[in-house]
């Protein structure tokens, strides 16, 4: 089993969303994050004054699939969050080690 966590610009959150539930991954985590990486922030202009916003608002996702549907998961993700313009996110992949679904008591590949 495998985490997926992705973060990438809000403005393709419904993107990517579609394309996960066009694969059949039900599930995910998403948090309203900010940072920034190559992008360095940018300078904006409010009320006349000038500036520099170092934190950039991104949306971070987490997915718990199993391991034959990551490379798939990978290339949906990657596809549905691309602009081609610097910001449009990263994508990390992290072993889990046990799954428990609260509710049911289920565990690991049926609890997903």
């Amino acid at each position: 089993m495998k985490l997926v966590t992705a973060i990438i610009k809000p403005f393709k959150l419904d993107d990517v969303r579609e394309a996960i539930a066009d694969i059949g991954i039900e599930g995910l985590t998403v948090t309203e994050v900010k940072g920034f990486g190559r992008q360095k922030g940018h300078t904006e202009l409010y009320r006349g004054a000038e500036y520099q916003v170092d934190f950039l608002p991104k949306v971070k996702l987490e997915i718990a699939t199993l391991d034959e549907n990551v490379e798939r998961l990978l290339e949906v993700i990657q596809k549905a969050a691309h602009t081609g313009r610097i910001g449009d996110g990263k994508i990390f992949v992290y072993d889990l080690e046990q799954v428990v679904r609260i509710r049911t008591g289920e565990m690991d590949s049926e609890a997903i």
